[in-house]
C-alpha cells in the first residue's frame, strides 16, 4: 500500500500563499526524526527536508495564492492546495492521510487525522516539506517587500507586523480577506 502523507503550512498567517505537500515514504526507509514542523527548529525541518526528498517515493508541493484565499476563503483555499499537492505527486498512491478534520476532495481514498503530523510519519514529512518551502517564500518576499518584515514572522499577525501594516498600508501579498488587513483596506476608503 502506497499511502501520502499530506499536510499544510500558512493557514494562520496575513500574507503570502497557503502550501501544501504531499509524501509517499518508502517504508523500507525511516527518516529519523519526523514529526509536527512546529515542534522542530529551521535547521532541523531544513536537514529532514533534504533527508525526505532524497529518500521517498515521492514528493509535491501544492499551494493557493492569496487571490484564491481571499475567493474562497482559507479552509477551502488550504483544501485546494492539499489537491494540488495530491495530484503533482509522480507515484500514484493508494490511500491518502491528511492532517486535520477534513479531506480534499481527490480520486484516492481519504482520510483526515487530528494531530497526524505527530502520529503519522507521511503527514510528519509533509508537514515539514511545506513549512520549508512556505518559509523560503516568505523570506523571498522579504526581499521584494523588506518594510513589513516577512522573515522575521513568515507572515503571521504579530505586533511588528500589524504596525508595518499601518504605517505602510496593504501589499499586494497580504489576504485581504484577513480581519486585521481588511480593516485597514476599509479605512482607506
Amino acid at each position: 500500500m502506497l499511502i501520502a502523507g499530506v499536510d499544510e503550512a500558512g493557514r494562520g498567517p496575513l500574507a503570502g500563499a497557503v502550501v501544501a505537500a504531499a509524501v509517499i515514504l518508502d517504508p523500507a526507509y525511516t527518516v529519523d526524526g519526523v514529526t509536527d514542523s512546529k515542534k522542530l527548529t529551521a535547521r532541523k525541518r531544513d536537514r529532514l527536508e533534504l533527508e525526505i526528498k532524497q529518500h521517498a517515493i515521492a514528493w509535491a508541493i501544492g499551494r493557493a495564492e492569496v487571490d484564491e484565499i481571499d475567493k474562497i476563503n482559507i479552509l477551502q483555499a488550504t483544501l485546494l492546495a492539499m489537491r494540488r499537492a495530491v495530484e503533482g505527486l509522480s507515484t500514484q498512491p493508494t490511500h491518502v492521510q491528511v492532517d486535520g478534520n477534513q479531506c480534499p476532495q481527490i480520486d484516492y481514498p481519504v482520510e483526515a487525522i487530528v494531530k497526524g503530523d505527530g502520529l503519522v510519519a507521511a503527514i510528519g514529512a509533509a508537514s515539514i516539506l511545506a513549512k520549508v518551502a512556505r518559509d523560503r517564500e516568505l523570506i523571498a518576499l522579504d526581499e521584494q517587500y523588506p518594510e513589513y518584515g516577512f522573515a522575521q514572522h513568515k507572515g503571521y499577525p504579530t505586533r511588528g507586523h500589524i504596525a508595518a501594516l499601518e504605517r505602510h498600508g496593504v501589499s499586494p501579498v497580504h489576504r485581504r480577506s484577513f480581519g486585521p488587513v481588511h480593516r485597514l483596506c476599509k479605512r482607506a476608503f
